[in-house]
């Protein structure tokens, strides 16, 4: 499993705020989660947004409906697969794009239910 420079940046700033890393690209048929990773009691969906621009709306603008929807079924699956690991659940969205020095990061905790 390869992991793009966003993802791979967003794993470094997840973790460095205290999160822990599950794994990366957990991907079925019907989609895939950029990371997954737990956050005390609960196992976080994260959804990566690398943009060089907000041209197009925000990185959580850019998580339609539709791909929500993916997510939480790839989600689903994950918890059958792994039950003892989700007590409760969060669906996160982090943006990313660069700046001066370095990246900015917007981190949505909890962007959708």
């Amino acid at each position: 499993m390869s992991m793009n420079l966003g993802e791979r940046l967003a794993r470094e700033y997840l973790v460095a705020q205290g999160l822990e890393f599950i794994t990366a690209n957990f991907r079925l048929r019907l989609g895939e989660i950029d990371l997954i990773m737990r956050d005390g009691e609960f196992l976080v969906f994260v959804e990566v947004k690398y943009r060089t621009s907000d041209r197009y709306g925000t990185s959580v603008e850019q998580v339609t409906p539709a791909k929500r929807r993916k997510i939480k079924l790839v989600a689903q699956a994950y918890l059958q697969r792994y039950p003892a690991l989700g007590a409760f659940v969060r669906f996160d969205v982090l943006g990313i794009s660069p700046a001066e020095t370095g990246y900015r990061f917007n981190w949505v905790k909890g962007a959708f239910e």
